[in-house]
Order: C-alpha cells, then sequence, then structure tokens
C-alpha cells in the first residue's frame, strides 16, 4: 500500500511548484522531499516527474498519480472531519424491528426527529429473517429482534424484554382451554411461535396450533386486534402491540398462571463503528423498552 505521507508531500510539490516551498511548508528538509518522491516512483515503477535543473514537469503517470492521490486526500480529510463531528443529532438512521416493538418505538423516533430535524430516520417493520439478512447484507444500520441471530457476521446483545398476552373479547367469560377451543384462533405471522410460548407454558392440553380452531389470520400489525375486538376469535401478541390498540374496551387481556416474556435483542454488523446517533437511539429505545 502506498504511503500517504509520500502522496501529501507529492501533492504539495505539484501545487507549489517548488522543492524548496514544498520542504518549508511541510517542515522537511529539501533531500527529505526529493527522497519521498523517488519512493512514490519506485513505489509506481516509473517516473512522475522530468526534472529540468530547479524545475520540473509531470510525466502522464504523474498526472495520473496527482488527480488520485489529491482526491483520494480530500475524502480521508473529510472523513476525519465527519468522524470528529459525530453530531449524535444529524444523520441517516436506518432502523428495523418486529411489528410490536416498531409500534413502542417509532412514535418515539419521530419525537425526536421533530427535535432535531436533521435526523433522518428510516424504519421498517419486519420479520427477523428480514431484519437479520438486511443487517448482514448492510441496508440496515441497527436491528430489533426477538430471536437470535445466526449469521456470523452480527453481534447482539440480550436488550428487552416483551410480555406475552393472551387477548381476548372483552366479554368474554374466560380462558380455560375449552373456552378457547370455543372461542377460536386469530393466526398472523408469528403467531405459531407467540401460541407456543405462552399456551405451552400454560395449558397442558396445548400440543401444537393446529388443535385450535383458526378463525381468520392477518399481517397487519396494527389491525390484529380488530377481529378480536369483534367477537371473532383469542389472539396471543406482544404487549407493546396490545397497548396500541386503540378500542382498548372492546378487548381483554387475561393473566396467566405462568408468565411468559419474548426476548429482545439488539443486532448490529461486527467490528461495525457504532455513531453517536446510533448511540443516542440505543439510549432512547432503553428509555421506552426497559422497566422503571
Amino acid at each position: 500500500m502506498v504511503n500517504l505521507d509520500w502522496l501529501q508531500t507529492f501533492c504539495t510539490l505539484v501545487e507549489t511548484g517548488h522543492f524548496t516551498r514544498t520542504a518549508e511548508k511541510l517542515a522537511m528538509t529539501q533531500p527529505g522531499v526529493s527522497q519521498q518522491i523517488r519512493k512514490l516512483e519506485h513505489h509506481f515503477g516509473q517516473p512522475l516527474l522530468l526534472r529540468e535543473g530547479k524545475r520540473f514537469s509531470l510525466t502522464e503517470a504523474g498526472h495520473k498519480v496527482y488527480r488520485q492521490a489529491r482526491q483520494s486526500l480530500i475524502e480521508l480529510a473529510q472523513l476525519q472531519q465527519d468522524l470528529g463531528q459525530d453530531d449524535p443529532h444529524s444523520g441517516r438512521c436506518r432502523i428495523a424491528s418486529p411489528g410490536s416493538v416498531g409500534l413502542k418505538l417509532y412514535p418515539a423516533c419521530l419525537g425526536l426527529q421533530q427535535q432535531h430535524p436533521q435526523l433522518q430516520i428510516e424504519y421498517q417493520f419486519a420479520p427477523n429473517d428480514s431484519i437479520e439478512r438486511q443487517l448482514a447484507e448492510r441496508h440496515l444500520d441497527l436491528g430489533l429482534m426477538t430471536r437470535l441471530p445466526t449469521l456470523p457476521e452480527l453481534q447482539f446483545n440480550h436488550f428487552a424484554s416483551e410480555p406475552l398476552c393472551l387477548v381476548t373479547p372483552a366479554n368474554w367469560p374466560g380462558v380455560t382451554w375449552p373456552e378457547l377451543m370455543q372461542l377460536g384462533y386469530i393466526d398472523h405471522p408469528d403467531g405459531r411461535h407467540h401460541a407456543q410460548l405462552l399456551l405451552g407454558a400454560n395449558y397442558p392440553e396445548f400440543e401444537q396450533l393446529e388443535q385450535l380452531p383458526k378463525r381468520g389470520f392477518s399481517n397487519q400489525i396494527s389491525l390484529l386486534l380488530e377481529p378480536v375486538s369483534r367477537g371473532l376469535g383469542f389472539i396471543v401478541l406482544p404487549l407493546h402491540a396490545v397497548q396500541a390498540f386503540s378500542r382498548q374496551a372492546q378487548i381483554k387481556i387475561w393473566p396467566m398462571t405462568t408468565p411468559v416474556e419474548e426476548p429482545i435483542y439488539l443486532v448490529r454488523r461486527r467490528y461495525q463503528v457504532n455513531s453517536a446517533r446510533l448511540a443516542h437511539l440505543t439510549e432512547l429505545f432503553a428509555q421506552h423498552l426497559l422497566p422503571d
């Protein structure tokens, strides 16, 4: 790899047009400047300067090296400046989470963006598999998942937990196994997973979701409780999704003998530099997901 000091010396020489002024500007000796130019020419295997006494001109290779070196030095300087000015209230943030977590966090993200308009928050509601894939492909900066990631390029930590809730119509009399069989089940994309966790921990009769009469299905997180509120079945959902439903008087959350919580993992790419704005968002997420 080419030495950046040699490139800096070469660019300065081209711009000043004089070895002595280059040495003065870079606090070097003139022989030191000449030595770095010779090393750069040796690296590229061809002359970069045509020397004419105390004057010089650039070879064709010299012009090419100067243009590329100058652009590279500008970009590195900009990168250093950007890193030195890592503003927690400015920049792009690409985030994804399952729907229930998103219902809790997305309004908080919008509130933060209202306070700091230079933030650009892009929030996706997505299933775990999609979040994992997009993180690995660098389409996301941060993900919240409710299962452990499996790809080796990702790192994670247990961040929070969310209770699972059994929800029926408000006027439903009870949640014994026969009563659940009579009411029937409203399914959703994570329905099997949630039902196995909560029903499996509380009902000895439960073996698989297919035991229950299926009354409907929806993949819209904001509408999952709509059929329940209309008396069409029961559902198992994370707490944040239940709390976000607008007609709480038409549904009922039942306490379980064995409460079950679903873990929430904070996931990012391994070796990813955590920007100040992502660190600030992580603090915001903790305020809304962790118990007081």
